[in-house]
């Protein structure tokens, strides 16, 4: 029988031999216009902005920098979250995952580099540097090793980790929707948190109300106005475009040459380990949502561009990258699958580096109106994880069972974030981040239920117990 093109402009017209030689390309591989490429790469930049800047703004005076030497670190941080997502996106040889895929600093490594920076000021952000270049080129050796564990993620495991994905950054949305800075005196002010529900109404009557192209950057569009509206309320601050210089690049080993310390290097090991895990579970979630299932060797090239960038980054002085889940939210809602989008927001990062004042625009977007928004982005990312378990088989062996463990245990540092708080420091890199955990749990308990003794279900990792021979009837 002969196959049906998967694309046609007609269903009900007949194919011509024509169309049956030629290749549509995927959504993932098309290119945009000019002017939507760049807007719609600007909106994944702004909804990442905030996570990209949080880092270095607590590392840096945790360690004892001064202001100015924190906003080069911001600076730097995005310079090198651009390099990292280009390398995620456009590639080369075996390195990219070639998803629109963004790649940040990671949240995770920020309890470990304050422990590690304390007290040291420079010495200290040079220690740090030096452990996060080892520890990237590790997980670079480690990669295609790593990405065999593919096989241990069927839909019942990816479903419990995109759900937590979402439901673990919601606590950030919410924390933005109050200010983002829990010492100020108008966090959790009603204005704030009724800015955030303002930008949320706004966004949510635009995604109703417009269509085509506005319907997919309705998020930039609410931000805008979201912004416009802060600016009377007095809640955008502008004094960041007054301080801030037109050009700036991240002078190489601006803070002196890296060092290296056995304990230092260590505890960035295990930082690389849960980001790879972390990356992993994003890098199947992504392929998901575009349609696009991402394999073994796509989590080899991606996994090869989150420890490469990581190793680049502190050349200029930024720290440890990895994916930004929060971007895959806004995948998911938008619809737009084009990686040179994101392509074209790496570029945007980098220009932002190098540019002061240009980053300082997007900062102008005050953090409850970021939150208000983001509510609905990585709500859409927890939507994502149970419509993936919507087809996981719960109802057949103990996979509901698994699910329930997962998300009871992921669940623990956003419910009681102190629950581990008579646990070894370095112990806690795992445990407080609710993803990992509930990805190792998943992971243990599928092997456990559904691989030991019994044949799992490649599609939906539900078990089948082994055919029995009939036998033969005594006569």
């Amino acid at each position: 029988m002969a196959a049906t093109p998967r694309f046609r402009n007609d269903a009900s017209a007949a194919p011509d031999p024509e169309s049956l030689r030629s290749d549509r390309k995927h959504p993932v591989d098309e290119t945009l216009p000019p002017l939507k490429m760049f807007t719609s790469g600007l909106q994944h930049v702004a909804a990442m902005y905030a996570g990209v800047v949080a880092p270095p703004m607590i590392v840096g005076p945790a360690v004892g920098l001064t202001p100015k030497e924190t906003a080069f670190l911001m600076g730097a941080s995005l310079f090198t979250a651009g390099i990292a997502t280009l390398l995620q996106t456009l590639g080369f040889w075996r390195i990219g995952a070639r998803l629109p895929f963004v790649n940040g600093v990671s949240f995770a490594g920020v309890t470990p580099m304050v422990a590690i920076g304390k007290d040291r000021g420079h010495d200290g952000i040079a220690v740090i540097f030096g452990a996060i270049i080892v520890a990237s080129l590790l997980g670079f050796v480690l990669a295609p090793y790593f990405c065999k564990l593919v096989r241990f993620f069927p839909p019942v495991v990816t479903g419990t980790v995109i759900t937590l994905i979402g439901v673990s950054l919601l606590p950030v949305a919410f924390n933005w929707s109050q200010g983002g800075n829990a010492t100020a005196d108008d966090y959790g002010s009603t204005t704030n948190i009724t800015m955030a529900a303002v930008t949320l109404v706004i966004v949510l009557a635009l995604r109703k109300l417009l269509r085509g192209f506005l319907q997919q950057i309705a998020i930039l569009l609410g931000l805008v106005v979201g912004t416009l509206i802060a600016i009377p309320v007095g809640i955008t601050d502008f004094g960041a475009i007054k301080n801030a210089d037109v050009v700036g690049f991240p002078t190489p080993f601006h803070f002196g040459a890296p060092q290296f310390e056995i304990a230092a290097i260590v505890s960035m090991c295990i930082v690389m380990l849960v980001c790879m895990t972390e990356s992993t579970a994003d890098m199947l979630a992504l392929g998901k949502i575009v349609d696009r299932p991402a394999d073994e060797r796509t989590i080899e090239g991606g996994l090869r561009a989150d420890t490469l960038g990581s190793a680049i980054s502190p050349l200029f002085n930024g720290f440890m990258c990895s994916a930004f889940a929060q971007n895959i939210g806004l995948v998911a809602m938008t619809k737009v699958r084009s990686r040179f989008v994101v392509a074209a927001g790496g570029g945007i990062l980098i220009l932002l580096g190098l540019c002061p004042v240009a980053a300082s625009v997007i900062a102008l977007v005050p953090l409850p109106v970021l939150g208000g928004a983001g509510i609905v982005l990585f709500g859409s990312v927890a939507a994502s994880g149970i419509q993936t378990l919507a087809g996981a088989a719960l109802e057949k062996g103990e996979n509901a069972l698994i699910v329930a463990a997962a998300v009871g245990v992921g669940l623990i540092p956003i419910a009681a974030p102190e629950f581990y708080h008579a646990f070894p420091k370095d112990l806690l890199v795992v445990l407080d981040s609710g993803i990992s955990t509930g990805c190792v749990v998943a992971i243990v308990l599928n092997l456990a239920f559904n691989h030991l003794g019994r044949k799992p279900d490649v599609e939906t990792g539900t078990v089948h117990e082994p055919v029995k021979e009939p036998q033969a009837a005594v006569l």
